[in-house]
């Protein structure tokens, strides 16, 4: 059971690293910063197939109706690259928020990838 663990442990460590590239806490995760409530934010994340097969993208999910997020392509060759756009509709949140969005894949090694954005909403 240990050896089980340890091996789900590090495979899942290595598939962030490989999906995230150079900087994996920044690759995953984009902060806003301080927005106006009401305002309309944009980000596109990079979401790269570093395995060495072909990757669909079967779906893609958020945290909220206020997150809306689709991908460039939904089938990546090996070593291919495509943008995940994500768009924040901040009208009627105060504070510090933090939306997920999460893209699932036919990867039975990581079947759902997840990025995070947030921002603090001000008046």
């Amino acid at each position: 059971m240990r050896k089980a663990f340890a091996l789900f442990l590090f495979s899942s460590l290595v598939f962030q690293f490989a999906f995230a590239g150079d900087d994996p806490g920044a690759a995953m995760e984009w902060d806003f910063g301080r927005i106006k409530e009401g305002v309309v934010v944009k980000h596109d994340f990079t979401f790269k197939n570093e395995t060495s097969g072909i990757l669909k993208i079967t779906g893609i999910n958020s945290s909220c109706g206020c997150t809306v997020s689709q991908a460039g392509k939904n089938s990546l060759a090996p070593g291919e690259s495509t943008m995940i756009n994500v768009v924040f509709n901040s009208k009627g949140y105060l504070g510090e928020i933090k939306q997920f969005v999460y893209v699932n894949t036919d990867d039975t090694n990581m079947p759902v990838v997840r990025f995070i954005v947030k921002a603090q909403v001000e008046k």
